[in-house]
């Protein structure tokens, strides 16, 4: 990625948090990197260089700074949005893909061999699959250094680590200090065994209002609820489960997590921060749609609305299935119903992972057990979706069978509708299901790939908000007049939903 000096100094200079996630700052003096905005003095011209990713500052042999923290600054808005092979595997970094099936599963997921994935993630970031990964693994090693009181082995082992020698020796050279140097020097406050507290950083403005009240309206008791300006839901991780409570501030939102399996941290976190859209440009957005006199005076009012993301591509299909040509309202007694019919699963089934910290997950479930924790689960899987009988859809014959062939196809390995998935090849696949058509297909690629120019131009709601606001509410019409939004549309379905 061409990273254009003048305009990156600038931002430096002025201290711009509109930057932080898009490049980062490489001192050659100091032998530090740091975020655009980070507080101290500008440094001089001749001793800067920039990165386009933090592995690739790590790589020229410099430390974080202790200041500004660019390890936890927010994620790039490009490669959140990006649709291509390179900011598909920024995603499935994120999500902890490589730590689990290492470069060969990670190529495998894009489609690509290793060697070509390996090239284009130099070119475009500065740094191969691994060196991003192990730039992860050390943000998450201190994270739970700062955050619980687990020995420094298992802070090791959950964070992804080989070996304790490999931990201590990556800690030193990301973070110019030793492990047990950072925890007697940690700020955030410690939640307890199996509980993680961490904020999560974004670009503001960020209207958290219109996010709540979005997951208020479509709560499903037992997996998500808003309550005290707080966002919990359950979820389902790749080791383990968890339950994540979301609360947003000036600047931050503060994260709960509760992990049965701490091996979960990075994907927890990556989950979290799409739910709230926390990756996103909210100026870039806003400027776009501001410049539309009919939408100018809903951004002027509501500046950094989100998307509404979703933690489970597959729980995301069937909310969506489900609410076809129906209210939002029987669509959730619908759900309901559903996930009454299905047992949730024994808690320890999941947190004793195999060669993994049996006794550590044991006593996480006791923790648990004493503070109260367990009360939401993440969403069903696909195979037990298969398993639910007639009964316990409740729902039109065409409408159950949609559900269960997009069952098929998830836990089959056939539909990818993870973040990191080809968009062009799921919404193919989706629209050759009986049942999904253009509607549900573009709400799944805003909702849970991420798409941000997916415009519902048949949406009732939609269709309600643009004669609300002056604009022509005829489909044909209004998705030819949407085309001044690009590439935000997704954005502007929500104001218009709102404006609804």
């Amino acid at each position: 990625m061409e990273l254009d000096f003048e305009r990156c100094y600038r931002a430096v200079d002025s201290r711009d948090q509109r930057f932080d996630g898009w490049f980062y700052t490489g001192v050659t003096s100091t032998g530090i990197y740091c975020r655009p905005s980070c507080p101290a003095s500008t440094p001089k011209r001749q001793n800067v260089r920039f990165f386009p990713s933090s592995a690739a500052a790590q790589r020229a042999g410099l430390r974080a700074c202790r200041r500004c923290r660019p390890d936890a600054s927010p994620g790039s808005p490009q490669w959140d949005v990006r649709a291509d092979v390179v900011g598909r595997a920024m995603r499935l970094i994120a999500d902890g893909v490589v730590d689990r099936d290492g470069v060969p599963g990670l190529a495998a997921r894009l489609g690509y061999t290793e060697r070509h994935l390996h090239r284009m993630l130099r070119a475009e970031l500065g740094a191969g699959p691994l060196a991003l990964a192990r730039a992860q693994r050390a943000q998450t090693a201190r994270t739970l250094i700062e955050t619980t009181e687990l020995g420094l082995a298992e802070v090791a082992f959950a964070a992804g680590f080989g070996s304790v020698r490999q931990f201590n020796d990556t800690v030193r050279e990301v973070y110019g200090a030793s492990p047990s140097q950072l925890r007697t020097a940690r700020r955030a406050a410690v939640g307890g065994a199996g509980t993680v507290t961490l904020r999560l950083a974004y670009r503001p403005p960020l209207h958290a209002a219109a996010l709540l009240d979005f997951f208020a309206r479509r709560t499903l008791p037992g997996v998500d609820e808003v309550r005290d300006g707080t966002y919990r839901r359950g979820l389902r991780l790749p080791h383990g489960t968890g339950e994540a409570a979301l609360t947003p501030a000036a600047g931050y939102v503060a994260a709960t997590l509760r992990l049965t399996d701490l091996r979960d941290l990075a994907p927890a976190v990556a989950r979290c921060r799409r739910l709230f859209d926390l990756d996103a440009d909210p100026v870039a957005v806003d400027q776009t749609l501001g410049a539309d006199p009919a939408l100018a005076p809903a951004v002027a009012a509501e500046p950094g609305v989100r998307v509404p993301r979703a933690a489970d591509g597959f729980e995301m299909a069937v909310r969506a299935i489900a609410t076809q040509q129906v209210s939002l309202t029987s669509a959730r007694t619908t759900l309901t119903h559903l996930l009454a019919s299905i047992p949730p699963p024994s808690p320890v089934d999941h947190e004793v992972s195999e060669g993994f910290g049996d006794q550590t997950s044991r006593q996480l479930h006791d923790q648990r057990g004493e503070d109260g924790g367990g009360g939401l689960r993440g969403f069903v899987g696909a195979e037990e979706v298969l398993r639910v009988a007639d009964a316990g859809f409740r729902m039109p014959v065409g409408r159950r069978e949609t559900i269960r062939a997009v069952a098929r196809a998830v836990a089959d390995g056939r539909l990818d509708l993870d973040p990191g998935g080809d968009r062009e090849e799921t919404a193919r696949q989706l629209t050759a299901i009986p049942g999904i058509g253009p509607w549900t297909a573009g709400y799944l690629a805003m909702r849970a790939l991420g798409d941000p120019d997916v415009f519902l131009a048949t949406d009732l709601a939609v269709r309600r908000g643009a004669d609300a606001l002056g604009l022509p509410d005829n489909p044909k019409t209004l998705d030819a007049y949407a085309s001044r939004w690009r590439p935000w549309r997704s954005y502007a379905v929500i104001r218009l939903w709102r404006a609804a």
